[in-house]
């Protein structure tokens, strides 16, 4: 694999191939490769994988590596909701400029939701950047990930890299119609306390969660974001949601917090939460925003009959 295996692509296109590798050796050869160009071509470059990537590619950046951004895909990428913001966001601080940016979201041993919740986030991905320029390049472990990621890689990535390849996708499917599949239904849990609000009733609402809180293995500091994550759904759920809403709450595995809200509200922008909102925005996307910053993951199913955000967060 040379420099040139994977040329950029001209200023204004946006591209958004998928790299599926079998080994590290050729991680770490054409992902390099693509740093390197992209630095070589004075533009900038965000590298976000997670944490054992980032050590195997700073050796194969030395010299080069000090003008890339480098971020740790675990941290950043733990709630796959909080990824897209953060690549717009380094697109915007380089205005006319094409970014080049590497991002892997889906690694072994993402359990299936956040798995589904990452698959939504790169179909958005296609949704985002159109008309941007922009290469972003989506690692896949092959050898170690599910046959069925795989193949949703090649239905929200356009492109294909394999084997030094450029291929095309011709799997490659609307962003809508992936992420209306992502919206599989939610397994019910068991032994949830159970609150129905409306008008005039927040304040019980986030009296219920902090009391529930207190029983739960979260920090003080964690039951607050709760609280407040909680707060910012619910009251969505009595502006946008049809005026009034459930929520129930519950442990899962290893002492995870779970939150349900569910109200008869619609999610008209699928970007909505995923996006910086703007600072003069009133149609709900500052409160999904906050969820997603506040939360290690966000489920979210929007369907006919109302919408659901199923909040999580661990010890």
């Amino acid at each position: 694999m040379t420099d040139t295996a994977h040329p950029l692509v001209p200023a204004g296109s946006f591209v958004h191939p998928a790299l599926f590798y079998r080994t590290s050796g050729e991680y770490v050869a054409t992902v390099g490769s693509f740093a390197r160009a992209a630095l070589a071509a004075g533009e900038p470059c965000l590298i976000a994988v997670p944490t054992s990537q980032l050590e195997a590619l700073r050796p194969a950046l030395d010299g080069v590596g000090d003008d890339a951004e480098f971020v740790d895909m675990t941290v950043l990428g733990r709630n796959p909701g909080r990824i897209l913001a953060a690549l717009q966001g380094f697109a915007d601080r380089h205005p006319g400029q094409a970014a080049r940016i590497v991002g892997e979201p889906i690694w072994a041993g993402r359990s299936h939701a956040e798995i589904l919740e990452a698959t939504r986030h790169e179909a958005l991905i296609n949704t985002a950047f159109a008309g941007r320029s922009a290469t972003i390049l989506c690692p896949y472990d092959v050898t170690a990930l599910p046959e069925s990621v795989v193949a949703d890689a090649r239905r929200t990535h356009p492109a294909i890299w394999d084997g030094g390849e450029d291929l095309t996708s011709t799997l490659y499917a609307d962003p809508a119609l992936v992420c209306a599949d992502c919206d599989q239904p939610l397994p019910e849990p068991a032994g949830a306390t159970v609150l129905a609000y409306t008008a005039g009733q927040l304040a019980q609402v986030r009296h219920h969660a902090e009391t529930w809180a207190r029983t739960t293995d979260l920090s003080r500091a964690r039951q607050g974001d709760l609280v407040l994550a909680i707060g910012e759904a619910t009251a969505n759920s009595l502006a946008h949601g049809g005026g009034s809403g459930a929520l129930r709450l519950w442990t899962g595995e290893n002492a995870a917090v779970i939150a349900e809200i569910r109200d008869g509200g619609h999610l008209s922008d699928p970007l909505a939460g995923r996006s910086r909102p703007r600072l003069a925005s009133t149609d709900g996307g500052r409160g999904l925003w906050m969820i997603h910053q506040l939360c290690d993951l966000v489920e979210i199913r929007a369907t006919g009959g109302g919408l659901t955000l199923r909040l999580h967060m661990a010890p």
